[in-house]
C-alpha cells in the first residue's frame, strides 16, 4: 500500500520492543513508489515517547525506504542543508502512517561535509536490553556502510539538486500551482 501524492500522513517511529518512540503529526507526501516515500514536514508537531512535544521550525524533506534499513531527514536552513539519518527498519505505510523501527544509530551530516555518527552507546545498550538478534545487528551495521557510501558518493538525497527539486515541488504544491 502506498500513500497518495499530496496526502497528509502521520509518521511513527517505534523501538524494537514495540513501544512508540516518536510521532510527527503531519507530513505532506510529495512522492510515493516502491522505492521511496518522499514526505515534507514543516511547522509540524513532534511528540516524543515521554510526552514531550516540540514544533519543527524549518521544512524538512524526509526520505523513507521500503528496502533500506535507514531513513533520511534533510533540514533546509538558511545556513545550508543539514542531514539527520536514522538507522531503522524499512518503512511501510499502513493506510494511516509511515512506520518503522528505530535502531538508535544516527548519522548527522553538516553543510561543510562533516559527518558525525551518533548514539553508538545507546545502540549497544538497547541491543542488550531489547535483545537485538545477531541478524538484526548484522543488517543494521551493514546498512550503516550503505548509508555512508551513499553520503560519500552524494547519491539520492545527498545530491543538492535532488533536494532543490523536491523543495520546488513542495513550494509549488503549497501555492496551488
Amino acid at each position: 500500500m502506498l500513500p497518495s501524492v499530496n496526502q497528509m500522513v502521520y509518521i511513527q517511529s517505534y523501538k524494537h520492543d514495540g513501544s512508540l518512540h516518536r510521532t510527527w503529526a503531519k507530513g505532506h507526501v510529495l512522492e510515493a513508489n516502491q522505492k521511496q516515500f518522499v514526505i515534507v514536514t514543516n511547522k509540524t508537531w513532534v511528540i516524543e515517547a515521554d510526552g514531550r512535544r516540540w514544533f519543527t521550525k524549518e521544512p524538512a524533506i524526509n526520505f523513507f525506504y521500503p528496502d533500506y534499513w535507514f531513513n533520511i531527514i534533510t533540514m533546509i536552513r538558511k545556513t545550508g542543508i543539514y542531514y539527520y539519518c536514522n538507522l531503522a527498519s524499512p518503512s511501510l505505510y499502513d493506510g494511516e502512517a509511515v512506520k518503522n523501527i528505530d535502531y538508535d544509530l544516527d548519522v548527522k551530516c553538516f553543510p561543510d561535509g562533516r559527518i558525525q555518527i551518533l548514539d553508538e552507546d545507546e545502540y549497544e545498550q538497547h541491543a542488550l536490553e531489547m535483545g537485538y538478534s545477531s541478524q538484526i545487528k548484522e543488517i543494521v551495521e551493514s546498512q550503516m556502510d550503505v548509508l555512508l557510501k551513499m553520503i560519500e558518493d552524494k547519491e539520492g538525497p545527498f545530491n543538492q539538486e535532488t533536494i532543490e527539486k523536491y523543495y520546488q515541488i513542495y513550494l509549488n504544491s503549497c501555492s496551488g500551482k
